[in-house]
C-alpha cells in the first residue's frame, strides 16, 4: 500500500478538471472571488484541491495548471505547514478524549482575523482553509461570518465541506459554491491503482464499489476490513427477512474481535441497505433483492436505514455497548 498523505502534501488529484479549471479562469480573468466552498462527499478530494490551489496562489498563480512541483520551495513549506501565508484551521486534538474533536471552536476561528490583521510576508496572497467548515459550532460559524463581511485584499477563504447544508446560510451566501462530485469509475481505478498497488484489480474493483467514487473511504474501508465486513452484510442480508437472535449474537461476536469494525460494519450495512431500497424503487433488482425487501413497504425501509444511523452515532458518542448495537440493529431489519 502506498503511503497515504495528507491534504497538504498531496501532489495528486484525481478527477474534478472542471472544478481545477473554474479557478483557474476565475484567477486569470481577475474574478477570483475571496470565499470559497467547496463542498461533495467525504473522501473525494476536496482538501487536496484547497491546498493544490493554495499552493498555486501563493507561488504566484503562474502556468496553465494548479498542479506545482513537490520541490517547488512553496509546495515544501505548504506540506510542513510552514508558510507564512497561509493559514489553516481545522478540528484539532483533543488530548483527553484521545481523538479530534467534534468541533471547529470560536478559539480556532478567531486566529483567522489575528492572522488577516499581519501584513502578508511575501507581498501577494493570503489563504485561508477550513477544512471542515461544516463542524463549526454556531459561536465559531458568527466569528467566521464577521471575517468574510469584511474581507481585506488579496486574500482567499476555502471552505471545505462534506454536508453544506449544516452551514449557515448567511455564510454560504458570501461564498462561491464549487459542488466537487464522486469520481467517475476511471478516475477511481486511476487513483486506487496509485493508493493501493500491491492489491489485487478484482480487490481494487470491489472497494471503489462499495466507495461509490470516494477514494478517500475506500482506503478507510480497506484498512478497515472492508471487503471482508461488506461480505458478512451480504450473509446477514441474505439470512432476511427472517433473522434470528442467536445469529445476531454471533455476527456481533465476530465483529468484536476487529478494531473499528463497528463503525465500518454498520456503515456498509446502511448502504448496501439504501442501494437495495434505489433498486427496487426503480424496478432494476434481482428477484432475491426484491424478496429481501419484500415484507415491508419501501417507505417503511428508509426509516429502517434512519435508524440504523441513529443507533451507530449513538453508540460511538456515548461510547455505548457496541455488540448490543449491532444486535439491535440486525433485529431492526427483521421482518416483524
Amino acid at each position: 500500500m502506498s503511503e497515504i498523505l495528507q491534504p497538504r502534501e498531496n501532489p495528486h488529484l484525481f478527477g474534478h478538471p472542471a472544478a481545477e479549471s473554474e479557478l483557474l479562469k476565475a484567477t486569470r480573468n481577475g474574478r477570483l472571488h475571496h470565499a470559497w466552498l467547496l463542498t461533495g462527499p467525504h473522501g473525494i478530494g476536496k482538501a487536496t484541491l484547497a491546498y493544490r490551489f493554495a499552493r498555486w496562489l501563493l507561488a504566484g498563480a503562474k502556468g496553465e495548471s494548479l498542479a506545482l512541483s513537490p520541490n517547488h520551495p512553496t509546495y515544501r513549506r505548504v506540506a510542513v505547514g510552514t508558510h507564512a501565508d497561509l493559514l489553516s484551521i481545522e478540528r484539532e486534538w483533543d488530548p483527553k478524549r484521545k481523538r479530534q474533536r467534534g468541533e471547529i471552536l470560536v478559539e480556532d476561528v478567531r486566529r483567522i482575523a489575528d492572522f488577516l490583521r499581519l501584513t502578508p510576508a511575501e507581498g501577494g496572497w493570503r489563504v485561508v482553509v477550513v477544512d471542515g467548515a461544516d463542524a463549526l459550532n454556531r459561536h465559531a460559524a458568527n466569528a467566521l461570518l464577521k471575517v468574510l463581511e469584511e474581507p481585506p485584499g488579496r486574500t482567499v477563504l476555502l471552505l471545505v465541506a462534506n454536508a453544506a447544508g449544516r452551514i449557515l446560510p448567511t455564510i454560504r451566501s458570501r461564498c462561491r459554491q464549487l459542488r466537487l462530485s464522486p469520481l467517475r469509475q476511471e478516475d477511481m481505478e486511476q487513483a486506487l491503482l496509485a493508493l493501493l498497488p500491491e492489491q489485487s484489480a478484482e480487490e481494487r474493483r470491489k472497494l471503489a464499489s462499495l466507495a461509490e467514487g470516494s477514494p478517500g473511504r475506500a482506503v478507510l474501508l480497506f484498512e478497515g476490513q472492508g471487503l471482508e465486513l461488506a461480505d458478512l452484510v451480504d450473509e446477514v442480508l441474505g439470512d432476511l427477512p427472517r433473522l434470528d437472535l442467536a445469529r445476531a449474537y454471533r455476527v456481533a461476536d465476530a465483529l468484536g474481535a476487529g478494531e473499528n469494525a463497528f463503525p465500518v460494519f454498520m456503515q456498509l450495512l446502511r448502504a448496501r441497505l439504501a442501494r437495495l431500497v434505489r433498486e427496487v424503487a426503480s424496478g432494476k433488482a434481482e428477484a432475491q433483492e426484491r424478496e429481501i425487501l419484500a415484507p415491508r413497504a419501501l417507505d417503511d425501509w428508509a426509516e429502517v436505514w434512519h435508524a440504523l444511523g441513529s443507533l451507530a452515532d449513538e453508540a460511538e458518542t456515548f461510547h455505548l455497548d457496541q455488540r448490543q448495537a449491532i444486535v439491535n440493529g440486525l433485529q431492526l431489519l427483521s421482518a416483524r
